[in-house]
């Protein structure tokens, strides 16, 4: 796990900035599963993602991946180029 865990519903979309490398491509496989996770499995990811205050993860299931974000459960949208990590 990388950074704090938080809460999907402490997450702050006004603080959330792109990672220093944008890694969307090499996770592509990984956001896809982890969308197949939440959708058919109701399972959950451990999402890793850079913030102002550093990096956060949450564990929460993926609702969709679309080209620029990921949304969770509750509307939240995270863009995919402030991604670290995705963990199953």
């Amino acid at each position: 796990m990388i950074g704090e865990l938080i809460e999907k519903e402490a997450i702050d979309i006004s603080q959330i900035i792109p990672a220093e490398q944008n890694h969307t491509e090499e996770l592509r496989d990984k956001l896809n599963s982890a969308q197949r996770l939440g959708n058919e499995f109701k399972s959950k990811a451990d999402i890793s993602f850079n913030t102002k205050e550093g990096p956060k993860t949450v564990s929460t299931t993926v609702w969709q991946v679309t080209e620029k974000y990921l949304q969770l459960k509750s509307g939240v949208h995270i863009p995919l180029n402030s991604l670290l990590a995705i963990e199953f």
